[in-house]
């Protein structure tokens, strides 16, 4: 089928089994071609191709609503609504973006990017729905790793509870990014075995109701019987007790079982979940035999082999660069524990937890646990890591708050993919923890210009007792600078001067610090010398340093790859005013007050104007400023 030539998903209905199939297989090829060049979310779409069909060919979209958790498996529904054509553009700059997207076509009903929000937000439609008295099916599509999430099991809760009319489709691949942990993967794994349930269920129900009432007796008798069937065929049946009537588990790859159990799902009053087992990457042997997420989302690869086309660049990833270091530290101090909200891989924790499996804790998609599981491993003296995304990190904003800044707890947390991130866009661009972070107490919030610094920065959070310590840095790779053998504890609070300077100075700190170097060095050649400090420190600034500044009235830039409201310049402004400095020349750089959506990062850079002709320009103005008050 020229898969370019769909406008919706409506031809769907009259396709037969076998025509699915090919469909089926023409998806995939088109998958597997098209994203080998532009990288993607590969494994996740792969496994949903027949279900996803499957949803379309039984419902009719968007009338119904899918709402599809974390959004990344949506590519098979993205052909299916007309956007096949689009994809030579899949998470380019102002091309087509890797997740839901309203404004892309009237069947994406719900953006996302973080996981265990579809059953709220179905909830949501749901009610919606029913206040207007309208008929339509709501459809959450969410995976097993994704219910792990604390919102996703208040959602359970709540749907359940008020008996609300819903399909939720469970796809079951035992995998989120990483293999999935917990105690409710393990209730998952005694489902898969546990056949169809639901269709002897209802024989049964049958053959009760043709028995005789023989006195009260022994219709109780037959109601116990019916009772206790599910906890002889489901372990736990952890879905009915939640008000849910379960239907599967069913082959996510067989067509014939997914329309009968679709259509025996609409028949069906109150919420219903369905139980879907996909296996992740199918189709694609190398996605397919992927154990630890490798295949989750990718670059560009070679379709023959397999083999991920990376850019050739020497210097250490700087996820590895961190993790190794915290590694390097554990194996001298028994105090340090490792933890992860489901992401060993992304932050590169193998080695740590191959080397130490009893101090290292994947909790899973539960980054609010997470959190404060580090504050309880701290207040027993222990030294715990937290390595999360920035974009993740949100998700737990109260637990930083009230649990670990609060109690004033010895917490290390590595704020990785700090900064814009560039294909995911909007929902993982990591430029807001700075200004969540910066105003809870007791916080030290810092960023190295390298990965040595960054090395000692690691070093310098493990040996802090005074509170809890936070160490963002960028995705991708360092610089490959030179290493030191030995490892130092850097002053908190002290910031360094990089180039010196007379007529204006510029404040920044990891990622820009190349920007404002540059920037200089063209200033230098038009008669203004700029001093170049690196704030290393975010919180607390180095006062002192700051002080001499505004002594002296050098006009001051601060520049940074985050949000201006409540960042680092807004402090620097903040300290100028409490300090009796009102008067100083400052101005500031940073990611304005919109949404950065998804591109490479020089493109996204160069539209917010955040670079380096943007800086000189900047500094000529105020340097021009202080000229005209002198």
């Amino acid at each position: 089928m020229d898969l370019l030539s769909i406008k919706n998903p409506a031809f769907l209905k009259d396709l037969s089994m076998e025509e699915l199939e090919k469909l089926s297989e023409d998806v995939r090829t088109f998958l597997i071609n098209t994203l080998s060049t532009k990288g993607g979310h590969i494994g996740p779409n792969l496994g949903v191709v027949e279900l996803t069909i499957a949803l379309h060919k039984c419902f009719d979209s968007p009338k119904d609503k899918f709402i599809w958790d974390v959004g990344h498996q949506a590519y098979v529904h993205k052909i299916l609504t007309g956007r096949a054509k689009d994809f030579d553009t899949l998470r380019q700059y102002k091309g087509m973006s890797g997740f839901p997207k309203m404004n892309e076509s009237e069947h994406d009903v719900w953006e996302t990017g973080h996981s265990s929000t579809s059953l709220s937000a179905a909830m949501g439609m749901a009610v919606a729905r029913d206040l207007k008295k309208e008929d339509s099916f709501v459809v959450p599509i969410i995976g097993d790793g994704a219910l792990t999430g604390g919102m996703a099991l208040e959602a359970l809760n709540h749907i359940g509870d008020e008996k609300t009319n819903m399909i939720v489709i469970l796809n079951d691949n035992e995998m989120s990014i990483a293999p999935n942990v917990g105690a409710l993967h393990h209730v998952l794994g005694r489902l898969r075995t546990a056949g169809k349930y639901q269709w002897v269920k209802d024989e049964l129900e049958m053959l009760l109701k043709k028995i005789p009432a023989v006195g009260g007796k022994m219709a109780a008798t037959a109601e116990r019987i019916k009772d206790s069937l599910k906890y002889l065929l489901v372990s736990g049946v952890f879905f009915e007790e939640l008000g849910f009537t379960y239907l599967g588990p069913v082959d996510g790859h067989n067509y014939e079982d997914l329309i009968e159990h679709l259509n025996y799902a609409k028949k069906t009053e109150g919420p219903v979940l369905l139980h879907v087992i996909t296996k992740k990457g199918k189709g694609y042997s190398p996605a397919e035999e992927d154990k630890v997420g490798t295949w989750h989302g990718t670059g560009p690869y070679k379709i023959e082999t397999g083999a991920i086309v990376k850019p050739v660049n020497t210097a250490p990833a700087w996820s590895k660069l961190v993790s190794d270091t915290v590694l390097k530290l554990a194996r001298k101090d028994e105090r340090i524990v490792a933890i992860t909200p489901a992401m060993p891989v992304g932050s590169k924790l193998e080695s740590f937890a191959a080397e130490f499996p009893n101090r290292m804790l994947d909790v899973g998609i539960a980054e609010q646990h997470a959190v404060t599981l580090a504050a309880g491993l701290a207040t027993q003296k222990m030294k715990p890591f937290l390595a999360i995304y920035s974009t993740f990190l949100q998700r737990a904003y109260d637990q930083m708050l009230h649990d670990v800044c609060r109690q004033n707890l010895n917490v290390f947390i590595g704020i990785d993919r700090a900064g814009l991130v560039g294909a995911d866009g909007e929902t993982h661009q990591g430029v807001y923890d700075i200004s969540f972070l910066r105003h809870m107490p007791n916080l030290v919030l810092m960023m190295p210009k390298d990965e040595n610094e960054g090395q000692h920065m690691v070093n310098t959070a493990i040996s802090y007792d005074a509170g809890p310590i936070a160490m963002r840095f960028p995705r991708g790779n360092g610089l490959g600078v030179p290493m030191d053998e030995e490892l130092k504890c850097i002053p908190i609070g002290s910031w360094e001067v990089l180039r010196e300077g007379s007529d204006a100075a510029i404040l920044t700190f990891g990622t820009t610090i190349g920007m404002a170097m540059s920037a200089a060095e063209i200033l230098e050649k038009q008669g203004i010398s700029v001093k170049v400090i690196n704030a290393r420190f975010i919180k607390p600034l180095d006062e002192a340093m700051l002080t001499e500044l505004f002594k002296q009235q050098m006009p001051i830039l601060t520049i940074e790859e985050a949000v201006l409201q409540g960042g680092f310049g807004s402090y620097v402004l903040e300290y100028a005013q409490e300090a009796g400095f009102g008067s100083t020349v400052i101005d500031r750089m940073g990611i304005p007050d919109q949404f950065v959506e998804h591109g490479d990062v020089d493109s996204l850079l160069a539209e917010i104007h955040l670079t380096t002709e943007e800086a000189v320009k900047r500094i000529n103005s105020i340097a021009r400023k202080k000229q005209k008050r002198a």
